[in-house]
């Protein structure tokens, strides 16, 4: 018999934590999203009210769903507010110490029967799971971003996950109005294990004067119908998320295939993230975005 979710928990008030809140709030749930930064969860909670606000123009959702979505997500800055959740999902950085840290002091406040996700884009749940005081109850949600706008949420059992933690997790996700995909744990699942190396084949084709960045974009967007251009959704994800993820590809797979191209690494080391520092491939500080090579 899978667990009832009632009460979702969401560490991580950035892009795909306000995401993921927003999403599961309209869905009903009661969400708690929680941040050790008091700025980052007040901005969170004003980018789930301006999105809803925008569905709302759109006739997506009517005001009463918007109010009461907002009604129904509390904001907290201690994990402790989380105890009574029974799912929790963790957005921090691709940084696997950083989660392994937060979900060891996560465990010791959470019940014994809720269950811990982790959003990663890339790393092993099964070695996650293993920091963890329930491997059988840890599983790997994986939303894409925008999580409002994209249909597809990837589910990973990790070796310990086990069928209750799974059923529970797929029905959480139905509910949302998700369609699931089921990955295997392997490094970077499905979509990046098939996206990033795309991405990073563009920024290779970039480095070795192929063609510049607007003929890149355009190529791809004309000619294979993609909605972005590889270097354009590069700076949407950030640069520094691309390159981890390549890393983890490069170092779990030891192919060199999935070698990091050089200049995706000068851009990272030169703070040039993308959108969320107003530089990458492109320079955002103007009118319109403007290419930097």
């Amino acid at each position: 018999m899978a667990a009832v979710i009632k009460k979702v928990g969401v560490i991580g008030a950035g892009q795909m934590g306000n995401g993921i809140a927003h999403v599961a709030a309209l869905a009903g749930f009661d969400v708690v999203l929680n941040d050790i930064s008091a700025d980052r969860l007040k901005s969170g909670m004003a980018t789930i009210n301006g999105n809803l606000a925008r569905q709302v123009s759109k006739k997506a959702v009517s005001e009463d769903d918007k109010a009461k979505a907002m009604g129904r997500i509390v904001a907290g800055e201690k994990l402790d507010d989380l105890a009574d959740c029974d799912l929790v999902i963790e957005t921090a950085v691709e940084k696997e110490e950083v989660k392994r840290k937060i979900f060891h002091e996560l465990c010791a406040v959470l019940k014994p029967e809720a269950i811990v996700a982790s959003d990663t884009s890339s790393i092993s749940i099964t070695r996650l799971a293993a920091a963890t005081d329930r491997p059988e109850r840890f599983i790997g949600i994986h939303f894409m971003n925008p999580v409002p706008l994209m249909e597809l949420v990837e589910l990973i059992r990790g070796i310990a996950t086990d069928d209750q933690t799974f059923e529970a997790s797929k029905e959480f996700v139905a509910k949302l109005g998700k369609q699931v995909a089921v990955s295997e744990d392997f490094p970077a699942f499905i979509v990046n294990r098939i996206l990033l190396p795309m991405i990073n084949e563009a920024i290779y084709t970039l480095y070795e004067g192929v063609g510049n960045v607007e003929a890149i974009d355009a190529a791809m967007k004309l000619g294979a119908h993609h909605p972005m251009g590889p270097l354009e959704l590069a700076d949407f994800i950030g640069l520094d998320t691309c390159l981890s993820i390549m890393q983890v590809l490069h170092e779990g797979l030891a192919d060199s295939k999935y070698r990091p191209c050089p200049l995706l690494v000068k851009y990272v080391e030169a703070g040039w993230l993308g959108r969320k520092t107003q530089r990458g491939f492109y320079d955002y500080r103007g009118a319109k975005p403007v290419p930097t090579r």
